[in-house]
């Protein structure tokens, strides 16, 4: 399994202030069938989505956080790692929102949802001519 997040700044050190909180892993329940399902079609949307829009210029999807309350751009690579993560881990990872990202660049999944269904429905309309 690969895993393509970043490097402990503090594996191996004995001296980690995070040492203190217990490894989250012990608590971690695995995704239920339900879940899984719903990650790994997210994962398919998330293919799709990206190459329709990639070549329009769209670099990713804003994705609104519950956790921090604020409006995250999130990469295409970096959605792809997150979910990835999900179905592998059973958690989310711990986020940062982007530096300084042109909201011109980003699209919600409603959005890309929609542009989906508008590109389905054309053709199908092109095929019943």
């Amino acid at each position: 399994m690969h895993d393509d997040a970043p490097l402990d700044p503090f594996a191996g050190d004995p001296e980690d202030p995070a040492s203190a909180l217990g490894d989250p892993g012990d608590e971690t329940a695995p995704l239920s069938v339900t879940e899984r399902e719903d990650v790994l079609a997210d994962l398919a949307d998330l293919e799709v989505f990206r190459a329709l829009l990639e070549p329009l210029g769209v670099r990713g999807l804003t994705v609104d956080c519950g956790d921090c309350g604020k409006l995250h751009y999130i990469d295409w690579d970096l959605l792809h790692g997150n979910l990835r993560h999900l179905l592998d881990q059973g958690l989310p990872r711990v986020h940062e929102p982007a530096m300084s990202p042109d909201p011109v660049d980003y699209v919600s999944w409603e959005y890309a949802r929609g542009y989906v269904d508008g590109v389905i429905d054309s053709e199908e309309g092109r095929d019943e001519n």
